[in-house]
């Protein structure tokens, strides 16, 4: 075998390699103004750089219901207080965001983030904005203006274009439909990640925020779908009779 024809099948096979590895879907449903979801970020940043070639992977919004916020501010910063030392945290995180009169009625965050997607930002960009600007520094983004302005800001976006989009009945829909789904797999905790491959496997972790169990999971689907694949390449589908 000469040494061109060796370079040509190398290349081949890696090819063949990568596209039997890209088989794997991790879905990470979100709410904007979670606690949870924030201190889950790294693990979600992590998981994306591990598998970078060999796994896709999407965010849907989730939204939590009004009786799933705290019912005060002083109730809020109990509730950071005890997930900021399970996650052993140098920082508490900051409940200005909370507004009582709203009753728990935070539609807007999730609506700019979604309406985002349109704009080029499907990646993490603008909705960790949001975040941050909300239990970080205590925004109130809870009303629109102030979502607007945060994620305009952070993504250099047109504030008018983007408050339009996120008004619109099409973007309410999707945030309606990705919670519906989220509660179609009779979960109530977020973070919550499903995990699916292409011979049907799906996993589905709720309220989990540690990179562990996900990573196993993934590898073990990663290895059970390339090895499905790996076999029909060399014998085909089964017989029809």
């Amino acid at each position: 075998m000469t040494g061109a024809f060796q370079r040509i099948t190398l290349r081949a096979a890696q090819r063949n390699e990568a596209a039997l590895l890209f088989i794997v879907k991790v879905t990470y449903y979100i709410e904007i103004l979670s606690s949870w979801c924030y201190w889950t970020e790294p693990t979600w940043a992590a998981l994306k750089a591990r598998y970078a070639d060999r796994v896709e992977f999407q965010w849907k919004i989730a939204l939590m219901n009004p009786g799933d916020f705290p019912v005060s501010r002083a109730q809020c910063d109990w509730f950071y207080r005890r997930s900021g030392t399970i996650t052993r945290s140098p920082f508490m995180l900051h409940s200005g965001w909370f507004e009582q009169e709203r009753n728990g009625l935070y539609l807007a965050p999730n609506l700019v983030a979604e309406a985002g997607k349109d704009f080029g930002h499907s990646e993490d960009k603008l909705r960790l904005a949001l975040s941050n600007a909300a239990v970080r520094e205590g925004r109130k983004i809870g009303g629109l203006d102030e979502a607007i302005a945060v994620a305009a800001q952070a993504c250099s976006l047109d504030p008018v274009a983007l408050r339009k989009h996120a008004e619109s009945p099409e973007v309410l829909q999707r945030v309606q439909a990705s919670t519906t789904e989220f509660h179609g797999f009779k979960i109530s905790q977020r973070p919550a990640f499903l995990i699916e491959d292409s011979i049907g496997d799906r996993a589905v972790f709720s309220g989990l925020t540690q990179a562990a169990p996900l990573v196993a999971t993934i590898d073990a689907m990663l290895s059970d779908a390339a090895g499905y694949a790996t076999h029909a390449a060399h014998f085909g589908g089964p017989p029809s009779s």
